[in-house]
């Protein structure tokens, strides 16, 4: 037979299949009108279990390839029943009320707080968030927080993730904690450079500081010098004051190329980082629930039962919606034995109502489900 032939017959077998596939989904929408008058759950694992043992049993050698088929049969019915059926969810019910007010833009300006002093990276990302924004600067991540969540500040800026050294997990761990919003993001390309005083040699330094990150972003660099401590500090801005105000020449600090200009220092190295392509992404926190135009992205972090195959129903789910995944992490839990959290990034806009009932499904199904928010990226 012809390859001709038989691609013939595989369209013919197709043909089928779509008449087939577009009934069952009818026969989904009224399980789904059933399930929405009698208040049933979506979810029916025993139901679904039996199926995929009988279609197993039957598929004999390609049994694995008829558990998947039906798996994501499974799927797309669920996801088509989540659009349809009023149980509603925290998400559902947080972005339904956001999305009343989906017009509004984001503002230009406000009282925004930000880790560190003049001159550090986060107040570069708050000045390209918020052209005639108003700084309150703070010591910690966890200060940042905390003047958000009381009002003192309706805005925060924190530092999310480095392309070279991953994400900040403190900040992830903070998100987890309260009850924050993310409204915005931008990216920064930093730029690291080793700044002392003025006409220091580089043999005479004998401790530079910096903040953890960007200690870790020079790894290579500090691991080739000798007899040279390292000292964490607050911030990278804070690293470079540090070093003026101290007048010790033995000192130098990893900061930013304004920060030499804006505290006296001179560039003793500017080829420290491990990667020219080095950027920071830092997000934009607020107390109260908003989607202001334009949001693309959203981020959520899960946890789901550990057991085989759990990762895949979560992604099937994204999948069977055309929903483009741009972040996946897993994170280990304090004091668990090998169960993880997930971090995770979407391309997605929920005014898409398919995309809403998508979150809401995973919600429904994972054992823990934070919607951190629906934002854009500048």
């Amino acid at each position: 037979m012809e390859l001709s032939d038989i691609r013939a017959k595989i369209d013919a077998v197709d043909e089928q299949l779509l008449k087939l596939f577009l009934e069952r989904m009818d026969l989904a929408e009224e399980v789904a009108a059933y399930k929405n008058e009698h208040r049933l759950p979506i979810l029916n694992k025993e139901r679904e279990r039996a199926v995929l043992a009988r279609v197993t049993e039957s598929a004999g050698s390609r049994e694995r390839y008829a558990y998947h088929l039906f798996s994501t049969l499974f799927e797309l019915a669920r996801s088509r029943q989540a659009e349809l059926i009023d149980a509603p969810t925290k998400v559902g019910a947080q972005v339904r009320a956001c999305l009343e007010n989906r017009d509004q833009l984001f503002p230009q300006t406000g009282l925004v707080a930000c880790q560190g002093i003049e001159g550090g990276n986060s107040q570069a990302a708050c000045d390209k968030m918020f052209p005639r924004g108003n700084i309150m600067y703070v010591k910690t991540f966890d200060a940042v927080v905390s003047a958000v969540e009381a009002g003192f500040c309706r805005f925060g800026v924190l530092p999310i993730e480095n392309s070279s050294n991953g994400s900040v997990r403190a900040v992830y761990e903070l998100l987890q904690e309260h009850s924050l919003t993310i409204v915005r993001s931008t990216r920064l390309c930093i730029r690291h450079e080793l700044l002392a005083l003025p006409g220091v040699k580089p043999e005479e330094i004998t401790e530079i500081y910096s903040h953890p990150q960007a200690i870790g972003q020079c790894s290579r660099f500090l691991d080739g010098l000798k007899g040279v401590k390292v000292i964490p500090c607050d911030n990278t801005a804070v690293a470079a004051k540090l070093v003026a105000e101290s007048g010790n020449k033995h000192a130098a600090a990893i900061s930013s190329h304004p920060c030499a200009a804006l505290y006296g220092l001179e560039c003793v190295n500017g080829q420290i980082q491990n990667s020219d392509n080095n950027y920071t992404r830092f997000i934009c926190v607020a107390k109260d629930p908003a989607i202001y135009a334009g949001a693309s992205r959203a981020s959520l972090i899960i946890a789901f039962e550990n057991k085989p195959g759990a990762l895949y129903e979560m992604l099937s789910k994204l999948a069977a919606l055309d929903i483009n995944m741009t972040k996946l992490e897993s994170c280990p839990v304090s004091g668990s034995d090998f169960e993880f959290i997930f971090f995770i990034e979407l391309e997605a806009d929920l005014r898409d109502p398919s995309v809403r009932a998508c979150l809401e499904e995973m919600e429904r199904s994972c054992a823990q489900f934070h919607f951190l928010g629906n934002y854009a990226e500048v």
